[in-house]
């Protein structure tokens, strides 16, 4: 799910512990925002304990801490015609550009979605997708985007990229849907 950042920001940013990180979020929504760590933790924390399942065919179990994606919809409030939300990595893809992924509005408000900053109890190490990561426990692990910069809600998956839903799904010809 994308390269570990080299960008100049997000070194900046890592060096200081993300004090001066803000989540921008927006597209097709009434109430565009930005948000730092502190604000997003403001808003709730939710805990939970996951298996993690790797399309290269390794597993790992941690406690993901952060805030769950729902309440991020109830803040920013998506228009009607908001069907799908964009996650956008500080990262890059394999094949060069920024790297991106897609999730169906109706699959980020289940219960165990969220926007994790946390790990095992600690902030979110820089290795596993500092200073956000999305976490979407019914997903194979590359539609759970490390070192979210921002995020979107969009009408379609089809107006980013190549339109196949992510940069796993344009360049490699990954399922837009990998449920598990």
């Amino acid at each position: 799910n994308g390269k570990m950042p080299v960008r100049d920001d997000w070194k900046r940013m890592a060096e200081s512990g993300f004090a001066d990180f803000r989540l921008r979020v927006g597209g097709l929504v009434d109430n565009p925002v930005e948000l730092s760590l502190a604000d997003l933790e403001r808003l709730g924390e939710v805990e939970h304990i996951t298996m993690h399942h790797c399309i290269q065919g390794w597993t790992g179990i941690a406690k993901w801490g952060g805030i769950s994606m729902q309440t991020l919809i109830e803040l920013v409030q998506p228009k009607p015609e908001a069907k799908v939300v964009a996650f956008f990595s500080f990262g890059e893809a394999l094949y060069g550009g920024h790297y991106y992924d897609t999730q169906s509005l109706e699959n980020v408000r289940k219960p165990q979605c969220l926007l994790a900053s946390r790990m095992n109890g600690q902030p979110l190490p820089e290795l596993y997708g500092a200073p956000l990561r999305l976490r979407v426990e019914n997903q194979l692990g590359y539609k759970m985007v490390k070192w979210i910069e921002r995020i979107e809600f969009i009408g379609s998956e089809k107006s980013l990229g190549k339109g196949e839903g992510g940069t796993n799904e344009d360049d490699e010809y990954f399922d837009l849907l990998p449920n598990i």
